[in-house]
């Protein structure tokens, strides 16, 4: 178990890539909108129990309740793929649980837009290819980035504003639609 530097990049690029939470700031400031509250800390930290604890049993878990990772990447998608659909239409498909407590930190911002089907599934991936200790620091440096993101996204909204949020909201739905659809694509050419 040595640290690699160039592990270490490699592993934050990919996660960040599949994390996308850069991509995912109009989400995250619509469930703020919706809700009324993110608890940053909470997210990151339920975020990364969840990559950790999947890092290490992620394919013990599925097979325990007989889920194979392809189907697994399509339930992940269908959840996408809604939040999507409210981000582009402007509507509500579902109402959450976390409206009804105040806040939407676990549900759906540390699980499934952090942690999410994508992320989960390329864990598994990357510990067949990197050490686990660079894919660990790996991770640490996306929740940092995550929640920096996360903490920072009301002044964000101010920055961008109302009509500016709305079409951020519109584009990066249709982005959520095309990764979620793709997620499905690959979900059923595994299954």
């Amino acid at each position: 178990m040595q640290m690699n530097f160039t592990e270490v990049l490699s592993v934050s690029l990919i996660l960040f890539s599949i994390i996308d939470i850069v991509g995912n700031i109009p989400i995250v400031i619509n469930l703020r909108k919706k809700t009324g509250t993110i608890h940053s800390a909470r997210a990151t930290i339920v975020a990364g129990l969840i990559m950790v604890i999947f890092l290490f049993l992620g394919d013990k878990i599925l097979g325990l309740f007989g889920i194979d990772i392809g189907s697994f990447a399509i339930a992940g998608a269908l959840i996408m793929f809604l939040i999507g659909m409210e981000m582009v239409l402007g509507i509500e498909l579902f109402r959450s649980d976390a409206e009804e407590s105040g806040s939407s930190s676990i549900v759906p911002i540390a699980f499934p837009l952090i942690a999410g089907p994508g992320t989960m599934t390329s864990l598994i991936s990357l510990r067949a290819e990197y050490e686990l200790t660079n894919i660990l620091v790996g991770i640490v440096v996306n929740l940092l980035l995550v929640y920096a993101v996360l903490k920072s996204s009301s002044w964000l909204e101010k920055k961008i504003g109302h009509a500016g949020f709305d079409v951020i909201r519109k584009v990066f739905g249709i982005i959520l639609l095309a990764i979620s659809i793709k997620l499905f694509k690959n979900g059923l050419a595994i299954w």
